[in-house]
């Protein structure tokens, strides 16, 4: 309850403190975006987004400032680009806003700049909103549609929601500089029954969000930077928050975060070769040995091949290895009480373990096994005594204790790191590239911001991960980012560009309940996301299935035979592809955390008109029977239905299927999982 009250804050009758910048009518009718973007970025225009500026409201003000909307070159038929810029003529500060739109997905996004064209200081640049507007809706109670961020609990992306009655305010902020720490940058507005907006807020460090209704017919919404107030200096330019809207009417809620998550994956993921990725299947190399070891600090050249040789023996090979910290100078010296954790700024493979580095294992992988091979870093963090903190004591931010922060705000720091951290992925014939980040950075970047300069540090920050991540992703065409902080602590729409979280959450490892539900919360937003697999069982191994998973069972150890491994893997494979389709909640948004409940959700292909329903009855659930309702299918047609689990194939028709449909597990502690397609 106190982190509920600390990170997501709802407070009743609330007054406003600043008007809206803009307004947006909700009228029930699709949205064209080239007008949706001249409309609210042309000249006379009242832009969608605020700031203030020496204390003033930009709404006062920047209508009297030098304007101008280019368009700009495309680089999709289905793309709109356009550069509005407000210019102040008196202190020369200028605002360019790089706007987008997709017109397949009634999507508008845009990313605020502000540049100092002046001889000096900039007035007090503060309350920056990327997106600040009022939506005007007909006359009912709208309804948002949020998640809880990540807390290494069973409550990890759960679903939530609130109406908002006049009076009513939701605001939302993460903590400790990471943005998805205990507040999640994704949620869906639904302004009247069956119309709304999906919004993602681009920003890893700490942003806010403010939705408030001012009467019947008005929400105030506004999203942007948490904490920054600076004067910028002569020739300084900064980026913030980006902001992304995506309309949608007709339908329910899900209409919007199914096409939400469609429109992520087409245009808003990494693609290699022009096309969106699949993420792998990995593989650990037997992870958790015994005492001192940790992590992988036992790891050794010969190990880590004798195991991808064994997976090969039994088929069960993934498409990438998967080697997590510890390999590195240092994290296997127990005898001085070092570790993975506190040698971190040790960038080399520790020589004893690995004499030719890691590239005999990159490269058995590839060529003996056809898999890729991924390796662990976190360079943010970096430990006092290490050899880049040694090397390099004037790119630390230091603000006490045992760990600094690799200054990525420096930019020869940042360009030295990129090149650094590339080197060691080529040397080690590393193919994809795992970045931790076990810290929460707001203190340390606020104890180094300057005078009147609050949030530039973490801003130049941030703007550093970005261009170092885009350094990576451009040297390596190829390569794909898993993005992990303390599990899925950084998370938002910036991130999810460039990467995707492969370990969402630290929560309790293999703890099956938790992940069903951590699944369950994501699959609202994002489809690109995945956890650790450990055992063969079907209730343990489906609450870990995703579009990826990590595969995280010991072929060194009696307890489970390698045929289940396989089966499982085949269901898996089989399943797969559906959870980049879409997705429906059969189990509603109330808490679902509980031993004592059924979780259902159904994974839908409206181009052929088959999904799965993938079902869990827990170990305390006195119901045999649950029934569900299912979405997207055509009511005159029938569907047969096939069991992973033994029962016959059965004749449904949609309509039925739509109305009710009972699923039935004589035992607690026991899942479903049944395909359908249309006859």
């Amino acid at each position: 309850m106190k982190r509920l009250l600390s990170f997501v804050i709802i407070l009743l009758l609330w007054p406003l403190v600043l008007a809206a910048q803009g307004s947006m009518k909700m009228n029930g009718q699709p949205v064209d975006v080239a007008q949706w973007i001249t409309r609210h970025f042309g000249r006379g225009k009242t832009p969608p987004f605020s700031f203030l500026y020496g204390g003033k409201p930009s709404a006062r003000i920047i209508g009297k400032w030098k304007h101008t909307l280019v368009k700009q070159p495309a680089t999709d038929d289905c793309q709109l680009k356009y550069l509005a810029t407000y210019t102040d003529p008196a202190t020369g500060l200028r605002v360019e806003c790089d706007v987008t739109g997709w017109t397949d997905y009634a999507v508008v996004e845009w990313v605020l700049r502000f540049e100092n064209t002046g001889s000096a200081n900039t007035l007090q640049i503060s309350r920056v909103r990327t997106v600040d507007v009022a939506l005007q809706h007909p006359a009912a109670t709208p309804v948002v549609y949020y998640a809880n961020g990540s807390d290494a609990s069973r409550s990890d992306f759960a679903p939530r929601q609130m109406s908002l009655a006049p009076g009513d305010t939701l605001r939302m902020t993460p903590r400790g500089g990471r943005s998805s720490d205990g507040a999640f940058p994704f949620f869906n507005l639904e302004t009247s029954p069956g119309e709304g907006v999906v919004v993602a807020v681009g920003w890893s460090g700490t942003w806010t969000a403010t939705l408030a209704s001012s009467d019947a017919r008005a929400i105030s919404m506004n999203a942007g930077l948490h904490a920054l107030d600076a004067a910028l200096l002569p020739g300084e330019k900064i980026r913030t928050a980006s902001i992304c809207l995506l309309f949608w009417n007709g339908g329910g809620r899900m209409t919007g975060n199914n096409r939400f998550r469609r429109y992520m994956l087409a245009h808003h993921s990494r693609h290699i070769d022009g096309k969106p990725v699949y993420y792998p299947i990995f593989g650990g190399f037997n992870w958790g040995d015994p005492a001192p070891c940790n992590e992988y600090t036992c790891m050794t050249t010969e190990y880590a091949i004798a195991l991808m040789q064994r997976t090969k023996l039994f088929g069960l090979s993934p498409e990438a290895f998967w080697l997590d910290a510890g390999w590195y100078d240092g994290a296997a010296d127990y005898a001085t009480g070092r570790n993975w954790a506190n040698t971190v700024g040790n960038w080399t493979p520790d020589a004893e373990r690995f004499p030719q580095g890691l590239a005999p294992i990159g490269n058995y992988a590839k060529q003996n096994v056809g898999a890729r091979f991924m390796v662990w870093f976190e360079p943010e963090r970096v430990f006092k005594g290490t050899r880049w903190y040694r090397e390099h004591p004037q790119w630390m931010l230091d603000a006490g204790g045992d760990n600094c922060l690799f200054n990525l705000a420096n930019p020869e720091a940042r360009q030295w790191m990129s090149r650094e951290i590339g080197d060691i992925l080529q040397r080690n014939s590393i193919d994809h590239y795992r970045q931790d980040f076990n810290i929460a950075p707001a203190q340390i970047w606020a104890a180094n911001d300057e005078p009147g300069r609050q949030g530039i540090t973490e801003v130049k920050y941030i703007e550093g991960l970005y261009a170092f991540w885009d350094y990576l992703l451009q040297r390596f065409p190829h390569l794909l980012i898993d993005n992990c902080a303390s599990g899925g602590r950084r998370i938002d729409y910036e991130t999810m560009l460039r990467s995707a979280p492969m370990w969402r959450t630290d929560y309790q490892y293999g703890e099956p309940v938790g992940y069903q539900c951590h699944t369950y919360g994501l699959e609202f937003f994002l489809s690109q996301h995945a956890t650790g697999l450990y055992h063969v069982d079907p209730f343990d191994a489906r609450s870990a299935f995703g579009s990826a998973v990590v595969f995280n069972w010991k072929l060194t150890q009696q307890g489970e035979a390698f045929t289940d491994m396989k089966r499982t893997m085949d269901e898996f494979k089989r399943v797969r592809p559906y959870y980049y389709e879409d997705f429906y909640p059969l189990s509603g948004t109330a808490d679902l955390t509980g031993d004592d409940v059924w979780l259902a959700y159904q994974l839908h292909r409206p181009a052929d008109q088959t999904g799965c329903i993938i079902a869990f009855r827990r170990a305390q659930s006195q119901q045999a029977d649950y029934t569900v309702k299912l979405s997207a299918l055509q009511a005159d047609d029938e569907y047969l239905l096939e069991s992973c689990d033994g029962a016959a194939p059965q004749t449904i028709a949609g309509k039925q299927m739509m109305e009710g449909l009972t699923l039935h597990l004589d035992r607690p502690r026991s899942s479903a999982l049944i395909f359908y397609r249309k006859k």
